[in-house]
């Protein structure tokens, strides 16, 4: 967590731990977010604790009595965590078109035009100075803290979102809420029975007189235990006789109702949310299920199929990355996959030392696939369309008996890279070289050639490299044919010819277009501008032969007036 200073360095980033830029005066920005949400979660359980204990001491005058001395002090502590959390948010950035705010005045504009600082200095103000008029035992003159309670909201919203366990989270954000509103209407049912007189009827709280009800443990265990009945609606609490008592029931059963609606539905949907995964998971398999029953597959094959249906659960391998990540941006989906995936694609040998823009358009094109025990991945002879890359699980290199073994292959290992590259003067060709078989359940990383071949387009260095490489192993391993080599070279030196032809041939074309486009625009303003000129000339013929009628025509009208007279 870190502070940025707003004084003339501008932007050096501090650790948040009471320093101070030596360069400038104290003016210290906290970087929204993070920052807030630390804070509000350092205020959160003090707001919950001391609004619990202030209802508990208004209502239970001995608690407030016997420990007068604690309560002023734990008072005025939470009045300076209070005025220290106003300064922290007049200090705490925004975000503006994307920037982190840092100018004072509009970091105090921001907070101060909320009715967010409204309650928070209501929540501050002195009330408790009454203490001097009517003593020391009314902790209810304090009530105007409650205001500051909506901190803990704010925590609650924003550690929704950040945690990584969000059901759990609302299951014990409901509990607590529950927690709270029992033990807020336990401290009213006991002031109004203070109120009404301590075993006046048999509706409050018994008479504190008889030992058994007269000391503080059994005195809020008791409202507590009659407040739990109450609003959960369960069990029987003796009948109200007051009307006043009749008033308060009712309110109360009104909210039981409430609260006992709000757990039903939170419980049912988070139960939904935490079971989504497993019902849409046991949705494909019943579909697989009825398909095989339909098409009358063996048991063997149906066993299989539900095995390795159950090794993905099992291990947690049946989300689909691709549907889970499709709502991120490219940027984010990218970032995603270079961080699962780049270290793993850095392990076969021809992308070693690759340009890393190459690889991260590689990366997205990995596909996870799980083999089960004896699945044969590739075989000798078949045409290679895609590369292997081992996750997890071991992988032999089998004879065509499909016992016999030659080779190991075990996590981090790669296969066919070879074969997709399609090297001219390969004595395989494209095609496999080996059989290569799974010994248990393997989950590899599959690159299809055409997702390879498309990457490489725009990278043609590196298709050369690639190549190259690829050219390498295959004289190590003794599978290239020089002379078949050679040749394919003369005649890719004869294609790569026709290919500098069509590529100059494209740019002609290309430069020709643009020269027609440039053409045609220039035709375009000519005709414009000879329009404008054609209409400014004939609007100054019109106003000269306008000016030279009404010239004649005084003239003629002052030739007339003589004779007229």
């Amino acid at each position: 967590m870190a502070v940025l200073c707003g004084g003339p360095c501008k932007g050096l980033v501090l650790p948040l731990a009471g320093r101070h830029c030596r360069s400038c005066p104290l003016q210290l920005v906290l970087a929204c977010g993070q920052v807030s949400w630390d804070v509000a979660g350092l205020l959160s359980p003090l707001a919950l604790i001391f609004t619990s204990l202030l209802w508990l001491r208004a209502c239970f005058s001995d608690l407030q009595k016997t420990y007068v001395v604690l309560w002023l002090v734990l008072d005025y502590i939470s009045d300076c965590i209070y005025i220290g959390d106003i300064v922290i948010r007049l200090r705490t950035g925004f975000l503006e078109q994307g920037l982190l705010v840092k100018d004072l005045k509009k970091l105090r504009d921001n907070y101060i035009y909320t009715l967010q600082f409204k309650l928070d200095v209501l929540s501050i103000l002195p009330t408790d100075l009454a203490y001097f008029a009517v003593g020391l035992h009314h902790p209810e003159l304090r009530f105007n803290r409650l205001l500051h309670f909506s901190r803990m909201f704010e925590f609650f919203d924003r550690t929704e979102t950040r945690t990584s366990y969000p059901n759990i989270f609302r299951i014990s954000n409901l509990v607590l809420y529950i927690l709270v509103i029992i033990h807020w209407n336990a401290c009213i049912y006991y002031a109004i029975s203070k109120a009404i007189g301590f075993g006046e009827d048999s509706w409050v709280y018994p008479n504190v007189t008889d030992p058994e009800y007269g000391y503080l443990t059994r005195e809020y265990v008791y409202c507590l235990y009659w407040s739990t009945l109450t609003l959960t609606t369960i069990g029987e609490t003796p009948p109200p006789v007051r009307d006043e008592e009749y008033l308060f029931v009712i309110f109360d059963f009104l909210i039981g109702v409430l609260i006992f609606a709000t757990i039903v539905g939170n419980v049912g949907s988070m139960i939904s949310n935490m079971n989504a995964t497993r019902a849409e998971f046991q949705a494909k398999i019943d579909a697989i299920k009825h398909y095989m029953q339909f098409r009358k597959v063996s048991k063997d094959m149906e066993t299989k199929v539900i095995k390795w249906f159950d090794y993905l659960w099992t291990n947690k391998k049946a989300v689909d990355e691709r549907e889970v990540l499709k709502s991120l941006p490219d940027k984010l989906r990218a970032e995603i996959a270079i961080n699962v995936h780049l270290e793993t694609l850095k392990k076969v040998r021809i992308f070693q030392d690759c340009e890393a823009g190459l690889l991260v358009e590689l990366v997205l094109k990995l596909r996870p696939q799980v083999f089960s025990p004896g699945d044969y991945i590739c075989r000798k002879g078949d045409i290679g369309k895609e590369m292997y890359i081992i996750k997890e699980g071991k992988l032999a290199v089998v004879a065509d008996d499909g016992t016999t073994q030659y080779a190991l292959l075990t996590a981090g290992g790669c296969f066919g890279e070879i074969s997709i590259l399609n090297i001219k003067g390969s004595k395989m060709g494209n095609r496999r070289t080996a059989n290569i078989r799974s010994l248990g359940y393997s989950d590899l990383f599959c690159l299809s050639k055409e997702d390879l071949m498309e990457v490489v387009t725009e990278y043609p260095d590196a298709k050369k490299v690639l190549e190259e490489r690829g050219r390498e192993i295959l004289i190590k391993e003794g599978l290239l044919d020089e002379s078949a080599e050679e040749e394919s070279m003369e005649g890719k030196s004869v294609e790569e010819k026709l290919d500098r032809l069509t590529l100059n041939l494209d740019t002609l074309h290309t430069r020709l277009g643009r020269l027609l486009t440039e053409y045609s625009d220039a035709q375009m303003k000519l005709k414009q501008r000879i329009t404008v000129l054609e209409s400014q000339m004939r609007q100054q013929d019109l106003e000269d032969f306008f000016s030279d009628s009404s010239d004649s025509l005084s003239e003629v009208g002052g030739e007339a007036t003589p004779a007229g007279l």
